[in-house]
């Protein structure tokens, strides 16, 4: 029941208003050869005053379908960590589409918050990447205002499993024996047992239209070797306290061994569910395992900087435009 919890809260929490002119609209990413259809929703650029939209029980303030404003926008990919959503980092994909940027989030079949059929599994890990070179294949290739992007401005943000998933897209080589450390005799994690027996999938090449990645408080299989082929410049997020099989040392370490020093934040006094997108007061009472915070610290006030800091970094390595 707890893991559903920490599922369902990385979805839906969405309570607190947008305060940004974003459009929204869902989008659909076909199936084909290399996986099931990818579901999920595109924040863009928008002129119109935002309006309230509803999903179930909770309403988020953006204009459906908006028309885009502006041309040669930059993309940014958006994966979400294990059991969470597209929506789970709202309030960065908005902060992002009022600067002038497209983003573009699936939900990651088989570990989301509405089906965690194999959440833990090699496999699943592994098909990450794959699910985000279809979706930039989607939104280059097929989708309807594809002439609104530029082709050579793709970005690259990714939480927890997420941002496992940027490292890899990025050039990363994970060692999946390295996941052995989160295993116990007794562990039920399906990934222990998977390698143990050898079961080991390979990694998926590196998609080399990324040309910046933000990665936040990432699950780390990687090692000296596995990261030195990472060549764009990337932003590299660590809460203090960790979390959900993230600690800060695993994080230290990734920013010590990639070859090119990061753009490096710790986040103080932070836990690794402080990233998602701050939750009204009726969600967390609800959910407090994903919603509240140590004392002391503010979930909307740093997110107002780390919105900053995110946009920041994609203007510098993305476009040119003040």
């Amino acid at each position: 029941m707890f893991l559903h919890r920490l599922a369902l809260a990385a979805a839906l929490c969405l309570t607190a208003a947008w305060s940004h002119a974003a459009g929204f609209s869902f989008i659909e990413v076909p199936a084909d050869k290399d996986g099931p259809a990818l579901r999920g929703a595109v924040w863009t650029p928008c002129e119109t005053a935002p309006g309230e939209i509803a999903f179930g029980l909770i309403a988020i303030s953006a204009t459906r379908d908006c028309p885009i404003a502006g041309t040669k926008l930059p993309l940014v990919l958006m994966s979400h960590g294990s059991g969470g959503s597209f929506l789970g980092h709202h309030d960065t994909a908005a902060a992002l589409a009022d600067a002038g940027f497209v983003v573009a989030a699936i939900n990651h079949p088989n570990d989301n918050f509405q089906d965690l059929e194999r959440r833990g599994h090699l496999s699943t890990l592994a098909a990450r990447p794959v699910d985000m070179r279809r979706l930039t294949d989607h939104m280059l290739g097929a989708w309807p205002a594809r002439e609104k992007l530029a082709a050579d401005q793709v970005g690259f943000f990714g939480f927890s499993r997420g941002g496992f998933t940027g490292l890899v897209a990025t050039g990363a080589v994970p060692d999946f024996r390295l996941g052995l450390r989160f295993c116990t005799p007794t562990s039920k994690i399906p990934f222990c047992g998977q390698i143990q027996r050898q079961e080991l999938p390979a990694p998926p090449a590196r998609d080399a239209r990324i040309k910046a990645a933000v990665i936040v408080d990432p699950l780390s299989f990687f090692d000296a070797e596995g990261l030195n082929q990472v060549a764009v410049p990337v932003q590299l997020w660590a809460s203090a306290r960790g979390g959900d099989g993230v600690t800060p040392d695993d994080v230290e370490a990734i920013r010590r061994n990639l070859p090119v020093p990061p753009d490096w934040h710790v986040a103080a006094n932070a836990g690794h569910f402080a990233f998602l997108a701050p939750c009204a007061p009726a969600m967390a009472k609800a959910l407090p395992e994903i919603c509240n915070d140590g004392a002391g610290f503010d979930r909307s006030a740093f997110h107002a900087d780390f919105n900053a800091r995110v946009l920041a970094f994609f203007r510098q390595h993305l476009t040119s435009k003040p």
